[in-house]
């Protein structure tokens, strides 16, 4: 039976990670899949480690495009079917925190494969995006998952601790290079770069218990159609690398919008069975008109 390890971690490959899946039962097993019986199991060593980014990642654009109260809305879609929906929210700033809240949920259709229901949190300084902590609540068909990840900037240290149903608890610790986001944050920094053609962009990202390091690039500026409307936007792609496991390894595919919102339209990322995407269908902003998408109208190719 195919399955996705989590949706919600799936849809955040727009968030610079990636999803986990195993094949149908019968076929043959990738070296990438990772089965249930791994989940308690420690980071590998890599034979040779991952190349550190040659570069911080650049200044933030300001002033911020987003804002507490803004939401947006996803569709997303999985290994060739709708899959569900996403949502993220800007919450109102707690502690000198912004948090930034991502809910997932599979529909009926993709439940029959894979049931799952999720929240995540990432809890962004309010100047410089970057986390001092992130959370998940997840339930995967009748297994139910949670972390906890706190972020120290002065060591670069990510310590993770997570729950899986009624077993032991679990920790890690990692070590971030240059900069260290999670996969909830890390759309928000993205939309505060200072968009240009060539522009690189390389940092260490927090997902499903590891740390995965994405190198990529601002390609190009272009136009695109969608449900919502159409959009000038810039279109970049790059690859995650599994730290500790330098062989699993995802496309990334994100498309911003070019205007005072930078809104993130589409994202792509890749599976060893096809793809992953979550489109937006809809955003609401404070001081905005409610926008959403119009059936029927063209949807970018991909």
């Amino acid at each position: 039976m195919n399955r996705m390890r989590s949706i919600l971690l799936a849809s955040l490959v727009l968030v610079a990670t990636a999803a986990q899946a195993q094949k149908p039962a019968g076929s043959e097993a990738s070296a990438q899949d990772v089965p249930p019986s791994q989940d308690m199991a420690p980071p590998a060593t890599p034979a040779e480690p991952v190349p550190a980014c040659p570069n911080p990642l650049p200044a933030l654009h300001t002033p911020l495009a987003f804002m507490p109260g803004e939401l947006l809305e996803f569709d997303l879609d999985a290994l060739g079917a709708q899959a569900g929906k996403l949502t993220m929210k800007v919450q109102p700033i707690d502690k000198g925190s912004l948090p930034i809240q991502v809910e997932a949920q599979t529909n009926t259709f993709f439940s029959k494969v894979r049931r799952v229901k999720g929240v995540s949190t990432s809890y962004l300084h309010p100047r410089t995006l970057r986390p001092s902590r992130y959370t998940e609540d997840a339930t995967e068909n009748e297994v139910h998952r949670k972390v906890d990840v706190a972020f120290g900037a002065k060591d670069r240290s990510v310590k993770v601790d997570y729950l899986i149903d009624a077993k032991p608890p679990g920790h890690y610790d990692y070590t971030y290079d240059k900069d260290g986001l999670d996969v909830a944050g890390a759309i928000y920094l993205m939309r505060q770069l200072p968009m240009k053609e060539g522009l690189p962009v390389c940092f260490d990202v927090y997902g499903i218990r590891r740390l995965w390091r994405l190198s990529g690039t601002v390609v190009k500026r272009e136009h695109i159609s969608l449900p919502l409307g159409q959009f000038d936007a810039w279109y970049l792609n790059g690859t995650a690398v599994r730290i500790d496991k330098p062989t699993q390894k995802r496309e990334v595919h994100v498309w911003i919008s070019d205007d005072a919102r930078r809104l993130p339209l589409v994202a792509v990322g890749t599976l060893d069975l096809g793809a992953v995407r979550a489109t937006l269908t809809a955003y609401t902003r404070p001081g905005e008109k409610e926008k959403r998408a119009q059936k029927g109208k063209e949807e970018l190719k991909w």
